[in-house]
């Protein structure tokens, strides 16, 4: 099967009388941007499923309504498309059997349950969306239910592309629109109907690295199957494009970028700051690259979709991490030091005049000689040659461990038998630049860190588990009676606790 541009915009013509019968198009809201440029942010995380995918299940439900009712329909999906049928089968009142991956989020499982009600039957199946696909198709030729497809299918096409058809009727325009490809549903339905209304308007698309099914079908000429995918943004995470989106987007896109994980969490906590809106991590794609290419945005208006909110929370943690509590992904450092007391104080005096805040601390002492803890600080891109003459001027062997796997588990690898006279707790900072520094100045001349784990978290008050050494009974006297009176507050480690990070209880 074939398709072309006329084809597709004429489906789209004809999805929005039956779009608007059950939803109002989704707010555009304007922003001015840092660098001189507008964001149009198109709103889907406000959709009846805080998803656009709704858009092209209802379409092909309702365009097959007769042969969708008499035969039931079947879909495969991690999340948002499940949703998407979950609601067109409530709607229509056509029963649905819905396939979703054992590991698919439990916030999307239980959403699809709720939106479905009683038309909707969830059958989890398979470890990845392949196996959970291949169960639902083998369904569907068992039983002869309307398979739905989650991309790629003109009717499907048509209905996201709906969403395009509002971003252009509106009192602003875009010059550029940038949008988020994970099988090209989306983004070919959105290339064919604002290119059929201005060619001008540039379209850019946008993959996650790890996951970019796209690239590479452009790159070969046709879709390819990649071998694995990273699921960050589990949203878009597909092996291989659609073969009908492919057809579209070879000849619509003006460009194809990728991002990271790092600056997908970013987008994320700027989209906080800019509209208080919460994406998940796949909706965030599109603003992800258009702060990326923000220099070249100057004086435009840039349309970005926010594609969808259906976050599962337990991600925060990681994608406050990754974001590292800015506006850009903040680099990890690993820094060589002595191993003595002070070597800690003595690099933060360094780098006081950058004025720079510490959002991450990770170390252990593992060596008699040296130390190797690892910093990130809360410094703007621009501010990173600064940051890093300055430790090559003052140095210090300094190396960017930003994409170290351990870094996501905050691993701080110690020898226990170098710890002397420990004292194990959880101290509570104020978050504020320089509580630390004041702190080791304090301790510096009586005791030595032997362990420091923190991580900037966006409450007012930081905690670090630290484990304290020190050279005799008195400093170690000394000191924890000057924390007693001038604090930090803090929750002294239970023996167990003690135990088992192998610390002996002093």
């Amino acid at each position: 099967m074939s398709i072309n541009r006329e084809e597709l915009f004429g489906q789209i013509m004809k999805a929005r009388t039956r779009i608007y019968r059950i939803a109002a198009p989704t707010p555009l809201e304007v922003y001015s941007m840092p660098g001189g440029w507008n964001m149009l942010l198109k709103r889907e995380d406000l959709s009846p499923i805080h998803s656009y995918k709704w858009r092209g299940a209802y379409n092909f439900m309702k365009a097959r309504e007769s042969e969708a009712r008499a035969m039931g329909v079947t879909a495969a999906s991690a999340g948002n498309h499940a949703q998407g049928v979950a609601l067109a089968a409530s709607v229509l009142g056509i029963s649905a059997h819905i396939f979703m991956p054992k590991s698919a989020p439990r916030l999307k499982v239980e959403s699809t349950a709720r939106i479905g009600a009683t038309w909707v039957e969830i059958h989890q199946v398979g470890d990845n969306f392949d196996e959970t696909a291949a169960a639902a198709h083998d369904f569907s030729h068992d039983s002869g239910a309307l398979y739905l497809p989650p991309y790629d299918d003109l009717l499907v096409m048509a209905g996201q592309g709906v969403l395009g058809d509002e971003m252009m009727v509106g009192p602003h325009r875009p010059d550029v629109v940038f949008v988020q490809i994970g099988g090209g549903g989306l983004a070919a339905g959105l290339a064919t109907v604002i290119k059929t209304y201005d060619p001008e308007v540039k379209i850019i698309g946008v993959e996650e690295a790890g996951q970019a099914s796209m690239k590479a079908a452009l790159e070969a000429g046709e879709p390819v199957t990649l071998g694995h995918v990273d699921v960050f943004c589990d949203g878009t995470a597909v092996k291989r494009a659609g073969k009908l989106p492919f057809e579209i987007l070879k000849d619509q896109l003006d460009d194809l970028v990728t991002v990271t994980v790092g600056e997908v969490s970013s987008a994320i906590e700027q989209l906080w700051q800019v509209a208080r809106a919460l994406s998940e991590p796949s909706g965030a794609l599109g603003f992800a690259a258009a702060r990326q290419m923000a220099d070249q945005l100057r004086g435009l208006t840039a349309g970005v979709i926010l594609t969808g909110a259906n976050l599962d929370f337990r991600q925060m943690a990681r994608i406050s991490r990754q974001a590292g509590g800015g506006a850009e992904p903040k680099p990890y450092y690993r820094i060589r030091l002595m191993e003595r007391p002070g070597a800690i104080l003595a690099l933060l005096q360094v780098l006081a005049p950058l004025g720079l805040n510490i959002s991450y601390l990770m170390c252990g002492q593992n060596d008699r000689n040296a130390a190797y803890p690892i910093f990130s600080f809360d410094v703007h891109k621009n501010e990173v040659p600064k940051l890093e003459s300055t430790l090559a001027g003052a140095g210090y062997d300094f190396q960017d461990v930003s994409d170290r796997e351990d870094l996501s588990f905050r691993l701080a690898p110690f020898q226990p038998h170098l710890f002397k006279r420990p004292f194990g707790a959880i101290l509570h900072f104020p978050e504020r630049p320089g509580a630390l520094t004041e702190f080791f100045e304090r301790i510096v001349p009586l005791a030595n860190i032997s362990y420091f784990n923190y991580a900037h978290t966006g409450e007012q008050v930081g905690r670090a588990l630290v484990v304290l050494s020190f050279e005799s009974d008195d400093n170690r006297a000394k000191c924890l009676a000057d924390i007693e009176q001038k604090g930090p507050h803090y929750t002294t480690l239970a023996p167990d606790t003690m135990e088992a990070l192998g610390v002996s209880a002093w």
